[in-house]
This record gives C-alpha cells, sequence and structure tokens, in this order.
C-alpha cells in the first residue's frame, strides 16, 4: 500500500480505510489480534492508521529515542539508544463502548449488547477483561432469561456477580456496587424457581407476568406481551388447582372436580392423543370457583369486565385472528390478572438499569 501524502491526515486516513479493512479480513485478523507500529510515522499517518485499526487492534507500539535514565527496553540503532514505548487504546476508549452495552441492555436488546461486551473484552488489557467478560454474561444470563432458559440464566447470573464483586474491590467503574444488588435479587428469584420440584411452580406465573410487562412498557410489543400475559393468567390457576386441590390440569382425575364440571369434562375434554383429560383456562377457573376458591370466584365476579379483553386476545394476530391488539386492551387484562391473583408489582422480578 503506497501513501502519497503522508502528512494529510484526511488523504492518510481515505487510503488506508478504502484498503486496509479488507486486507485484514483476508488474513483473517481477529479483533484484538492486531498491533499497530507507528514508529517513524508523520502526525497524521499515525493518526490515520491508529483511527482506522481501532476495531482490530489490542496495541500501539513505537519506537523512540531514549531520554536519559528513562527505562524501557533498550535498542541500539546505528550507535542511538531506542526504546519501545506501547500502549493500549481501547483501555481508555472502553468506557464509551460500556455506555453504548449499557444503553443496548436497558431497552432490552440484551443480544446486541453482549456481543458488544465481548468485542470490548478482546480489545482491553488483560486486567480489564474479567470485567467486560462479566458484562457479557450478564446480558447473556438476561437474554437466556427472557426466553426463560432459566438454569442458564442463573448460571449466567451467579458468574457475572463474582465477577463484578471482585471488580468492585479495586475500585471498578462508578454506579457498579449499587448494581450488584438488584441483580443477586434477580438470581435469589432464578434460584428458586430453578430448584422448585414441584411440577407447577410457585414463581411461574409472577415471572409470566412480569415478561408480559417488559413486552409491553420496555419493547411496545403488545402482541407478545398478550401471549405472556394470557399464560400467566393460566400460571395462577394452575398453582391455585395444583397447591390447594391436588389438580393437574393437564391430567385431571374427574371425581376431583365439582359435580357440575364433571360431565362437561367427560364430554368436552378428553385429550385425544393420550387420553387426559386438559382443563382450558376458563374452566380451570370456573373448577375453583365450584370448589369454593376465592381466585375462582373472583374470576367469575370479573367476567364481565374481562369478556372483551379475552375477545380481544383472540382476534389478535397471535391470537386466532387478524386484528392487532391494543396496548391499552393489554394494560387492561393486566390490571385484571394483577388482581385476580392478588399478586403486587412490587413481587414481580424487575430487570436492573445499567448506569455504568
Amino acid at each position: 500500500m503506497v501513501i502519497a501524502e503522508t502528512c494529510e491526515f484526511v488523504s492518510c486516513y481515505q487510503t488506508l480505510a478504502r484498503t486496509l479493512p479488507e486486507m485484514l479480513r483476508t488474513w483473517d485478523v481477529q479483533p484484538g489480534e492486531l498491533v499497530v507500529d507507528v514508529t517513524g510515522a508523520t502526525p497524521a499517518m499515525a493518526g490515520a492508521l491508529t483511527l482506522v485499526t481501532m476495531p482490530m487492534s489490542s496495541r500501539i507500539v513505537s519506537l523512540v529515542l531514549a531520554r536519559e535514565g528513562q527505562d524501557g527496553d533498550r535498542i541500539d540503532i546505528a550507535g542511538q539508544p531506542f526504546v519501545w514505548m506501547q500502549g493500549n487504546p481501547w483501555d481508555e476508549a472502553a468506557s464509551v463502548s460500556r455506555r453504548e452495552g449499557c444503553e443496548l441492555f436497558n431497552r432490552r436488546l440484551f443480544a446486541a449488547a453482549a456481543k458488544l461486551f465481548r468485542e470490548v473484552e478482546a480489545r482491553v488489557s488483560g486486567g480489564q477483561k474479567p470485567l467486560y467478560r462479566a458484562f457479557a454474561d450478564l446480558a447473556d444470563g438476561y437474554d437466556l432469561w427472557e426466553r426463560f432458559q432459566y438454569r442458564q440464566a442463573w448460571e449466567k447470573l451467579k458468574t457475572a456477580i463474582k465477577a463484578f464483586e471482585m471488580a468492585s474491590l479495586w475500585g471498578g467503574p462508578p454506579g457498579l456496587t449499587s448494581l450488584l444488588q438488584p441483580i443477586k435479587a434477580n438470581a435469589g428469584f432464578l434460584e428458586k424457581l430453578v430448584l422448585d420440584p414441584t411440577p407447577v411452580k410457585d414463581m411461574q406465573g409472577l415471572d409470566l407476568l412480569a415478561h408480559s410487562g417488559r413486552r409491553l412498557h420496555d419493547l411496545h410489543d403488545p402482541e407478545a406481551a398478550m401471549v405472556s400475559l394470557l399464560r400467566a393468567l393460566e400460571a395462577f390457576a394452575q398453582r391455585q388447582l395444583f397447591k390447594h386441590y391436588s389438580i393437574k390440569t393437564w391430567d385431571v382425575q374427574l371425581e376431583q372436580l365439582p359435580q357440575a364440571l364433571r360431565e362437561t369434562c367427560r364430554a368436552c375434554w378428553l385429550e385425544d392423543l393420550d387420553g387426559k383429560y386438559k382443563l382450558p383456562v376458563q374452566a380451570q377457573f370456573r373448577a375453583l370457583a365450584g370448589l369454593g376458591d376465592q381466585m375462582g370466584q373472583a374470576f367469575l365476579r370479573e367476567w364481565p369486565t374481562m369478556k372483551p379483553l379475552l375477545d380481544a386476545a383472540n382476534h389478535a394476530v397471535l391470537g386466532h385472528g387478524f386484528e392487532p391488539v391494543k396496548a391499552e386492551r393489554v394494560q387492561q387484562l393486566y390490571d385484571v390478572v394483577l388482581k385476580l391473583s392478588g399478586v403486587s408489582e412490587m413481587s414481580l422480578p424487575k430487570f436492573p438499569v445499567l448506569n455504568v
């Protein structure tokens, strides 16, 4: 590569930007693997080369004339003493990328945040690598949680917590210590969910309700929020039936049901594939009401309010229809589910906001 005007920054940058990235791809140079030597370069050349190679470099070196008493690896060239100077620009630039990664995280774009944090990890010097690996693990953990991969999410959060605790002992970025508390609370929630040995999880309804809220308010996706919300509604009924009446809604025994529902169950809710009786959501609440349960009776009282909301869910694109559901409909049903379940929003798991 030949650069004609080595003293003009724009000319140097244009020539390097048009040719060097493709050369690095051809040579399969990965982020963090490139060492840039700017010995003898003009200021314009050194600046352009540093800027173009930033995505791939992790060290910039230069051979300079040694000063009296200067420490370092000396080398004599034509009788003149020189010393190697080096530094990693990413050690300073990483804070900007960290804030970008935090912004992606706060927008619930966890996979993109994890990717950015891992790119920074590859480029910073050794002492900073564990911190950015922890940020990447944190983003991976919440991404897994959003996809209901609870055990893997729990493991990722535990790993991140240990790394953040270690980093906070050595200073770490501002705000890191205060970040630990909500992450630990989330890890505790996941621990209870993962280690619950029962076939109907106590915490599942809470997680689904929180998931619906994030889809509605953070991602502005009412269709997905409605799907999660309907599943949360069912999870609360399933928990109540199993915990208080030992009824498994996917394998109900006729004698467990109120007398008024048995014939309907026998005629309508027999699954052809496995020969088991399976209660749909409304039947679950009607069973609770027939058993004298307060949640079931509250469902019957709220039915006039719920009916148009459930109709809207049924007509939604991710329901069984062709009409996108409106956010206000989801919010209205969300409020009803909170009321039916007796759940306080304060008890729902809340994802942290990263400001570090």
